[in-house]
Formats: structure tokens, C-alpha cells, sequence
């Protein structure tokens, strides 16, 4: 019979019926400690991989985005090599750049309207036969205007890191603090790639033959797009034409000043590269500049794996302007590295301090694109951040150049601060307007 409780104590029996292990396992969280043989429960990234299927097309975006820091490296090698213009070599690489800002936020609006796979597939095998039509030129002496049209067919190539975020963005529509994991992820995977890909693009050009990179990024590119397309359960639902309200992303309220803001990010990372690589040559180290910007995309990859395991509070938007003040902040570092050091030791130390600050600013700006883009749109506003990135990289890269040439590397360090001031002037200032606007 079960022991009757005294009428003073009218809450006994409950405070009996707690099992003893949970009074037990209570008191040690308390203090810190764990019982013996309880597991730590999943973390951020466990848990975002313990969806179904998301394991599947993340492994397959790798392979399909891993080309994305292989093909210019690849067609400069390949035709400098072969032609012995460097000159020839960068204005075909310019002209397909060109291209793809003309032509990524069409295919972007036509993954949105009609599917991932519907459409993902055939740009990709448009841009490989580019590629393939490029080694072809290249190899048997074609001329040169054939090269540019080769290479501007590769502008097909669909943006397969925004469809990527786009199913997280779907997946977890619901789950603000997952999505931000999400973003986190997606975004050090970019930074991978861009550090991998030219090293890889470079070995296998040196190694095997010029040509070798090239048809090495095409094979994982075609194989990583066909394998995430397969990947059908996790592929938002297409929108058609008349499924997509609201304005254009473009027009969207807030949009344009993200815009501006990822073209000025782009001149940092454009400026920066160029002005690296004459820094390293002046120094005699030629060979040692990729492994030095390596070390930038390095910091950004951790931070950025780093930043996804944050809980954060209040809004990105009063984020925003405080990592691109941290972003301009540590990018006096390579500046003052290089002039006042002369030592590219010292320099590659600050490069990967000044890169921490990167992967937390994109990741911030990539949530506020998809806050502000129009439902049924997401791929093509990301696209058209993408595309300013782009363009900014071309106009950073072209700065850099100019003033490397006319000055000096340790001057030209001064190009990436101006170019981050300015994205720091812009997001306070829409920050400002959007308060006054009650936004």
C-alpha cells in the first residue's frame, strides 16, 4: 500500500514521484557537470545535418562550386601559357565576367520561375561546352576572338551557392536561429572554395599540362550540379511566372543600398588580391602569394563557422553596419603591415586577422537579402548580390592595378580601407534613412 502523506504537507507525494535521477541530473547542470554516460546534446551544425537530405545536396553544391575558384585561375594559365599575353589572358577573363553580370540574374529569375533542376542542369552543360570549346581554341591555335566567345558562353553557369541557400531558405523557414547556422555554413564553404580552388587550378595546370584545370573544374562542375539536382525533396517548389509577387529584387525597399554595399565589398576583395600579389612579388616571393591570400580566406572560413554558432540578438539590420565597421577597422592591418614592416610575414598575419571580419559582414548581408527579397525570387536577388560582388571584385581589381603601378604595393593597401569606408558610409546611411522611415 502506498504510504499516506500528513494533510500539512499536501504536496508530498509529488515532490516523491520525481525520479531521483532527474533531482540527480538537476543539481549537476546546476553546478556545470554532466552524469556519467548523458550525451552533450547535437550542436548547431549536427542538428542541421540531421535533416533529410541535407547532407546529400551539401556534398553536392561543394563539388559543384569548388570550379568557382578554378576557371579564371585555369583560362589565365592556359593562355599565357600557350599565347604569352598576360594581357590577352585577362581581357578574356574580364569579357566573361562581363558576361555573367548580363546574363546570372536572368537564369537566377528562371531557376525561381520554373525549378532547380529544370533549369540548373542545362545552363551548366551550356557553360561546360563553353570550357571545352575555350581548350579547344586555345589548343589548336584559333584566333584570339574566338577565345572571347568561348569564354563568354561559360556566363550560363548557374549560381549554385544562392540555390544552395535557397534550400536552406526553404528548408528552415521556420527557424530563424537554424537558418542563421545555415547562412553561416554556406558562407565558409564559399571562402573554402575560393582558397582551394586556385591552388588546385594551379597545381594542375603546373603539373600535368595547361589544360588541366580547366577540364578538371568542368568534370566536377557537371558531376556536383547533376548530383544536386538529383537531390529532389529538398528543392523549393518552383514559382512560374505568376507566382511571384511584389516588386523586382532590384526594387525592392532596402535592396539598392545592399547592392552598393556588396559593390563596394567586392572592390575590398578585388583591391586586395591584386595588390597582394604585386606586394609579394616585390618581395621576391612570387610563389608565396596564394598561399598568403590563402591565409585571409582562411580567417574568414573559421570566423564564419565560428559566427554560425552564435545565439545573436536584435535584428541584423542594427548588426549590419557594426561588422562592416569591424571589416574596415581590421583592414588597416595590412596597410600597416606593409608599409611600416616591409615583412610578407607579417603581413599574412594581418591579412588572416583582417579576413575574420569578412564571413560575419557577408553572412549578415546574405540575411538581409533574403529578408528583403520579394517572395518566389530569393535565387534571383541573391544572384544580383552576386553579380555586385562581381563587379565590384573588377572595379577593386582595376584600382588596385592602377595604383600598385603608379605608387607602390604598400600604398596600394590603402585601396581596400577606401573601398570598406565607403561600404560603412552607405550601410549607416540606409541604416539612418530606414529609422527615419520608421523602417
Amino acid at each position: 500500500m502506498p504510504r499516506p502523506t500528513s494533510p500539512s504537507t499536501p504536496d508530498a507525494g509529488k515532490v516523491r514521484d520525481i525520479p531521483l535521477s532527474t533531482v540527480t541530473a538537476d543539481a549537476l547542470a546546476a553546478v556545470g557537470l554532466r552524469p556519467r554516460g548523458r550525451t552533450r546534446p547535437p550542436g548547431p551544425y549536427r542538428r542541421l545535418f540531421a535533416r533529410p537530405g541535407a547532407l546529400a545536396f551539401t556534398a553536392a553544391n561543394l563539388a559543384a562550386r569548388l570550379p568557382m575558384g578554378m576557371f579564371s585561375v585555369s583560362a589565365v594559365v592556359m593562355i599565357a601559357g600557350t599565347r604569352g599575353s598576360y594581357a590577352l589572358a585577362g581581357a578574356v577573363t574580364a569579357t566573361g565576367l562581363a558576361a555573367t553580370a548580363v546574363v546570372a540574374p536572368g537564369i537566377a529569375r528562371l531557376v525561381d520561375r520554373y525549378g532547380q533542376a529544370r533549369v540548373a542542369v542545362p545552363a551548366t552543360l551550356l557553360a561546360a561546352l563553353g570550357s571545352l570549346a575555350l581548350v579547344l581554341c586555345v589548343r589548336y591555335g584559333a584566333p584570339s576572338w574566338t577565345l572571347f566567345a568561348a569564354y563568354a558562353a561559360t556566363a550560363s553557369t548557374p549560381n549554385t551557392g544562392g540555390m544552395s541557400r535557397a534550400r536552406w531558405a526553404h528548408l528552415l523557414k521556420d527557424d530563424a536561429g537554424a537558418l542563421h547556422t545555415a547562412n553561416s555554413l554556406e558562407q565558409a564553404v564559399d571562402e573554402l572554395c575560393f582558397m582551394l580552388g586556385p591552388v588546385l587550378a594551379a597545381f594542375l595546370c603546373g603539373t600535368f599540362f595547361p589544360q588541366a584545370g580547366t577540364l578538371v573544374a568542368v568534370t566536377l562542375l557537371v558531376t556536383g550540379v547533376l548530383a544536386f539536382a538529383a537531390q529532389r525533396s529538398t528543392e523549393p517548389p518552383a514559382h512560374g511566372s505568376a507566382s511571384a509577387p511584389g516588386p523586382a529584387p532590384l526594387r525592392a525597399p532596402g535592396m539598392p543600398a545592399l547592392l552598393a554595399v556588396c559593390l563596394a565589398l567586392g572592390a575590398v576583395f578585388g583591391a586586395t588580391e591584386v595588390v597582394t600579389l604585386a606586394y609579394a612579388d616585390e618581395q621576391g616571393h612570387r610563389a608565396a602569394a596564394g598561399a598568403v591570400l590563402g591565409l585571409q580566406a582562411a580567417g574568414s572560413c573559421v570566423a564564419g563557422l565560428v559566427y554560425g554558432r552564435l545565439r545573436l540578438t536584435g535584428s541584423p539590420e542594427r548588426r549590419y553596419p557594426w561588422c562592416v565597421a569591424a571589416m574596415t577597422a581590421l583592414l588597416l592591418l595590412p596597410a600597416l603591415a606593409a608599409s611600416g614592416t616591409g615583412s610578407l610575414v607579417v603581413l599574412a598575419g594581418a591579412l588572416l586577422a583582417a579576413g575574420m571580419a569578412t564571413a560575419p559582414t557577408m553572412i549578415t548581408n546574405m540575411a538581409l537579402v533574403q529578408r528583403r527579397t520579394p517572395p518566389g525570387r530569393l535565387n534571383e536577388g541573391m544572384t544580383l548580390a552576386v553579380t555586385a560582388l562581381l563587379g565590384g571584385i573588377a572595379c577593386g581589381s582595376a584600382a588596385g592595378g592602377w595604383t600598385v603601378e603608379h605608387t607602390s604595393p604598400s600604398t596600394g593597401y590603402a585601396v581596400p580601407v577606401v573601398a570598406a569606408a565607403t561600404a560603412l558610409l552607405v550601410s549607416v546611411g540606409a541604416r539612418v534613412l530606414g529609422r527615419g522611415r520608421g523602417a
